[in-house]
């Protein structure tokens, strides 16, 4: 029989997101000792390692826990859809990607331009299907990747600098679901 803090060591996890595991269902409450200590088994362990698996996959909990949950444990359906979303989410990445290109090449026709405003930029923004998280995304990768260019476009759209502040420390920060 295996200890919480040993079955944890061995996945690379530490004890509280096994216990955590076990809190929500997605592992089995271990069995106790005589002196009430938790103690997994080997099979325990290999769950443990097979969620381990998974969760790199970068898999939600939710989907780990329905394939293990399958009696023939057939994963395909999951991972293909997970592959499906990953897809959709590098291409919209490229496609960000794609828009602060075309911004840092034409940087320098940037500065003289007065046409357009924050309000316009966020009306194409959303015309071009980016909801609040994809621009918090494309903001935080132009911050990322230039953050001059960032605060230099920021200025093009005549937007306050405290608002400016405000937005790149926004773009720091992970986005929020």
């Amino acid at each position: 029989m295996l200890s919480v803090s040993r079955v944890a060591k061995s996945c690379g996890l530490s004890r509280s997101t096994l216990l955590y595991y076990e809190s929500i269902g997605l592992m089995k409450p271990a069995s106790r000792t005589s002196g009430n200590y938790r103690s997994y088994s080997e099979t325990d362990l290999r769950r443990l390692q097979r969620i381990c698996v998974y969760r790199d996959a970068g898999l939600k909990l939710a989907d780990i826990r329905a394939i293990l949950a399958r009696p023939d444990n057939d994963a395909s359906a999951v991972l293909n859809r997970r592959l499906a979303e990953l897809s959709a989410e590098i291409a919209m990445l490229r496609g960000h990607q794609r828009a602060i290109l075309k911004l840092l090449k034409h940087k320098t026709s940037l500065k003289g331009t007065k046409m357009i405003t924050k309000q316009k930029w966020v009306s194409i923004m959303k015309a071009s299907g980016f909801n609040e998280v994809d621009m918090h995304r494309w903001h935080a990768e132009f911050e990322r990747s230039a953050p001059e260019e960032h605060q230099e476009f920021l200025e093009f759209l005549h937007i306050p600098k405290a608002e400016i502040q405000s937005i790149r420390e926004a773009s720091r920060k992970p986005a929020r679901h």
